[in-house]
């Protein structure tokens, strides 16, 4: 069954978007993150994301997924209503509406990526909910040297239990710190 990756880009001080909610700066170098061999095996290990409802909102035109989106593979939105339009879709890509919660989408997710990854990305609630319903099989934590100093962060809210990670991989891309940890399950 498919291993559940959340993967996240935040700044040095845990902040996933700035005080306005805005991520442009975590993503400055997009260009380069894009060509990068990490993203390419990303993309390639992923077979369906999940993601929350604000980052599915992000996009300007939620059509535009259908054709520029890197993962191109059944997406799963974790909502509490659907969009009143059901997004454009592509021969890879699909939109699937999860009002059931977050064990249901991965549940979802994981039946539609087969023996590939679930990604879960975008959103410090849905990261939140996966961390905490202990979903999550790896943390896949990207470091930009910026400093925020407030915002949205993605560690709050987790319990008070703590959790044990163990160091899969750490490496660099450009100013960009790109870190592995495989969640020590009890």
């Amino acid at each position: 069954m498919a291993k559940v990756v959340l993967g996240m880009t935040m700044s040095l001080d845990g902040y996933i978007s700035d005080n306005k909610r805005s991520i442009g700066r975590l993503y400055r170098d997009m260009e380069e993150l894009r060509n990068s061999e990490i993203m390419k095996e990303s993309i390639q290990n992923t077979g369906a994301v999940v993601m929350g409802r604000n980052a599915y909102d992000m996009a300007d035109d939620p059509d535009l997924y259908a054709e520029n989106y890197e993962f191109q593979v059944p997406i799963f939105v974790l909502c509490e209503n659907e969009p009143q339009k059901h997004p454009k879709e592509s021969e890879g890509l699909t939109f699937t509406f999860v009002t059931q919660g977050i064990e249901s989408a991965i549940d979802q997710a994981k039946e539609a990526a087969g023996n590939k990854e679930v990604t879960v990305i975008g959103g410090a609630s849905t990261g939140q909910q996966c961390i905490k319903a202990e979903l999550v099989d790896e943390l896949h934590i990207d470091i930009m040297p910026v400093l925020l100093c407030e915002g949205l962060k993605l560690f709050e809210y987790l319990g008070e239990a703590p959790i044990e990670l163990e160091k899969v991989s750490i490496r660099e891309i450009g100013e960009r710190t790109c870190m592995q940890f495989r969640v020590v399950k009890q």
